[in-house]
């Protein structure tokens, strides 16, 4: 079987010789590259030349549109049998094909997703943020955990799917939230999903506590985008967040009359700083993902309050994701 990795690239040349890095040392390589740069000022074309020669790699540049739209570019003129989606930002192990061929041939899936995790050559703030992304007691395992509290949706950081599901299920829509909604199309189109655990990629992830707030605002806005689109997705644990945010000014108010309750987010806070510590082994990576964590909570409840005022209490119509945001490699 031919994978053909599709990767869309805006000003990140440094990023792709990482992940060029990663596919050069792969212990199989039943794959094609394609790389689609979005009208980057800072191309990378000039990094491929080294790796031609270890695997094929197509390169194409277009006028910016976006994310989605640059995915759908790539798919366009892909040549494999099976369609790969990474980020950027990623670097995968070394095994990563190898695993997912063994995979492939014990129990073929239409569509597979893998969780992501933290290489030990990233910095604190990065595996902090990695925590905060992918622990159980954050994000309730909806990312690939062991633990998982709704239907698995794989997401474009490490996800895949036949050129049979292209053909019937479609492009990316121009959207929040876009690789959920196109998981949930595949899942009622009565394709097969499967979350390939042993198949992970290193996430880079961004390392600006800005950026990563105004990311994860996007995420709590995809939320409302993706039940107004498709009623019935949207579940408890999506809410967690939200209602956290909600509660934790409450409780700051309520504390001026009774300061105790301070001790319940002070709980959760050691909560998630020894699931860190045991993660990780490391103090200072476990006191940052304390901070990473208030970030998330903060950002997507945020978002998700703020989308849910606008969206569905003021049925206010969605737009599409170019004409809110350029920013590329999610999480």
């Amino acid at each position: 079987m031919l994978y053909s990795i599709i990767v869309p690239v805006y000003n990140r040349p440094g990023e792709v010789k990482e992940l060029l890095e990663s596919l050069s040392a792969q212990t199989v390589k039943p794959f094609e590259l394609v790389i689609v740069e979005d009208g980057s000022k800072e191309r990378c074309d000039h990094l491929l030349d080294c790796y031609r020669s270890s695997f094929t790699i197509h390169y194409y540049y277009k006028e910016n549109s976006g994310r989605s739209e640059t995915r759908n570019y790539g798919m366009e003129r892909a040549t494999g049998d099976y369609l790969l989606f990474f980020d950027s930002d990623v670097i995968l192990p070394p095994f990563y094909f190898e695993r997912l061929e063994a995979a492939m041939a014990s129990s073929p899936c239409d569509c597979f997703g893998g969780p992501d995790a933290a290489d030990d050559s990233f910095s604190d703030m990065q595996k902090a943020v990695s925590h905060a992304m992918t622990s159980f007691w954050t994000t309730g395992g909806i990312r690939g955990g062991k633990a998982v509290m709704e239907k698995f949706c794989p997401r474009t950081f490490n996800m895949g799917f036949s050129k049979e599901v292209y053909k019937a299920v479609g492009d990316f829509k121009d959207m929040m939230g876009e690789d959920i909604d196109l998981s949930i199309r595949i899942r009622n189109a009565g394709f097969s999903i499967r979350l390939l655990r042993e198949v992970f990629v290193y996430h880079k992830r961004r390392i600006d506590l800005g950026r990563f707030y105004k990311q994860v605002n996007n995420f709590g806005q995809a939320r409302i985008w993706l039940q107004i689109l498709h009623p019935g997705s949207l579940k408890i644990v999506h809410t967690a967040p939200a209602l956290m945010l909600v509660m934790g000014v409450v409780l700051l108010v309520a504390s001026i009359f009774c300061p105790w309750l301070l001790l319940l987010p002070l709980l959760y806070a050691m909560l998630i700083f020894f699931d860190s510590l045991f993660k990780n082994r490391s103090l200072k990576v476990a006191l940052l993902s304390v901070v990473a964590a208030v970030v998330q909570i903060t950002g997507y409840g945020m978002g998700f309050l703020k989308a849910f005022w606008f969206k569905m209490l003021l049925k206010r119509p969605l737009e599409t994701k170019k004409n809110l945001t350029k920013i590329y490699n999610r999480g």
